[in-house]
């Protein structure tokens, strides 16, 4: 298969060589964990337990009717101390569901399905949702969603996103290199639900240990690994598209548009361990590095575990430390506090020094043009950033404002520091305000 590419991106410094070579370590769960009840693009979710009740771990301890959702599930055995809101780490505070944690150990009763190939979508959709699957690039997307199109469109193509090209962050990649096999079964799942043949799994070539791994699982299959040249933000669903597949997704449109659905390797791998072992998604792969770290690591922790509590695994050195971000550095969000906890969509934590942060005074616009061309969505960030400035919102959607995906490529590589991200992050919100 040829490699297209896509227009625009940057290739800022990998800062990967830190942890791509360390192999997962699990942490033992906390004393107490804190699970939010909003980590899923969608509404927020009911709790169905109690303060004071005993849960089970694995059990589903919050839910909705709604459509787009996923539940919440313990992560330990152990006892509810508290229903209240918390310190969240995307957003201000959420409700949240406290556990003190017995250390018992004590599952709830799993329901499977080994013998998948005999399960019809819609089982295999409804195991799916019930064990809280969303996607784990970043979106937090529920997956069973993503796997249902509607009936008049018709998918292709599967493309596994295990492109992680977010500096620092190898969470995927160890993924990819240690469970090859639950990834390769996942897609298989998929690629059942779906009813399509094809299946195509995009590696950056920076990561040649997780492209071998994955060709050697895909031995005798009909899934095909296509290693893509290393660029930000090519894990972008419609970068991805473009670079594997040379297709367009339309302005305002899902890839199913164009017959694709694109989920990450690592959701695929948790697919496999809901269907086929009954486990929901109470743990997660994070990569703990920056030079504010003296042992750099790759995680697995479990959901509600304080992200505290990784930093000081990894020997966090408060004293140098400038700022630290959950995710990566081009799109990852600055932390207020460390007691927010480890949710689904938490890929990285990142303890930056003053001289990685390299904050620069922002100048005046030069009209270079720089952003524009690192684009990947053929935006005009500058435009953006004039018009926001005299508080032109509805002006902002007229030049597509809605299809960034809040890369940072533009502010990357803008030579006059300008703050054009947080220009379109404030625009999206007082549009949808708007719109209210």
């Amino acid at each position: 298969m040829k490699f297209f590419g896509f227009k625009g991106g940057v290739h800022p410094p990998e800062n990967k060589i830190q942890t791509e070579n360390q192999a997962v370590e699990i942490l033992a769960a906390p004393k107490m964990v804190f699970i939010p009840l909003l980590q899923h693009i969608g509404v927020p979710l009911t709790p169905c337990v109690e303060i004071g009740e005993r849960v089970l771990k694995g059990q589903i301890i919050a839910d909705s009717e709604a459509f787009l959702s996923v539940p919440v599930h313990a992560s330990v055995s152990g006892t509810v101390k508290k229903i209240e809101n918390l310190p969240f780490p995307l957003m201000g505070n959420v409700q949240t569901i406290v556990i003190e944690n017995d250390e018992q150990e004590e599952w709830t009763t799993l329901e499977k399905l080994p013998e998948w190939k005999n399960s019809t979508k819609e089982e295999l959709l409804k195991v799916i949702r019930s064990k809280g699957i969303v996607g784990l690039g970043g979106a937090a997307f529920p997956t069973h969603v993503k796997l249902n199109p509607p009936a008049d469109v018709k998918i292709e193509v599967l493309l596994l996103n295990g492109a992680e090209c977010e500096p620092y962050l190898n969470s995927d990649n160890r993924v990819m290199i240690e469970e090859p096999s639950k990834v390769i079964e996942g897609i298989k799942i998929m690629k059942h639900i779906l009813n399509v043949d094809s299946a195509v799994i995009g590696i950056e070539d920076n990561k040649p240990e997780a492209i071998e791994a994955m060709r050697k699982a895909c031995q005798g299959t009909n899934i095909e690994v296509m290693p893509l040249k290393t660029m930000y933000p090519q894990g972008g669903e419609k970068s991805l598209i473009k670079a594997i597949l040379n297709k367009e997704v339309p302005s305002g449109k899902l890839p199913s548009a164009v017959g694709v659905v694109v989920n990450n390797t690592t959701t695929a791998a948790a697919i496999y361990d809901a269907i086929v072992n009954g486990l929901p998604l109470i743990d997660k792969v994070v990569t703990v590095t920056g030079k504010g770290i003296e042992q750099p690591k790759n995680l697995k922790a479990v959901i509600g575990t304080p992200i505290s509590m990784l930093l000081e695994n990894c020997g966090y050195k408060e004293e140098v430390v400038e700022k630290i971000v959950m995710g990566g550095p081009m799109m990852g969000m600055a932390q207020l506090t460390l007691e927010v906890p480890v949710i689904k969509g938490t890929s990285g934590l990142l303890a930056l020094t003053k001289q990685e942060t390299n904050y620069c005074k922002p100048k005046a616009c030069i009209g270079c043009g720089k952003c524009v061309d690192a684009c990947p969505m053929s935006l005009e960030p500058i435009m953006y950033a004039r018009l926001a400035e005299f508080s032109q919102w509805e002006e902002m959607a007229k030049y597509h404002l809605m299809d960034c995906i809040e890369c940072g490529s533009c502010a990357y590589i803008c030579p006059a520091n300008r703050p054009l991200t947080e220009a379109i992050k404030i625009g999206k919100a007082k549009l949808r305000t708007m719109k209210k």
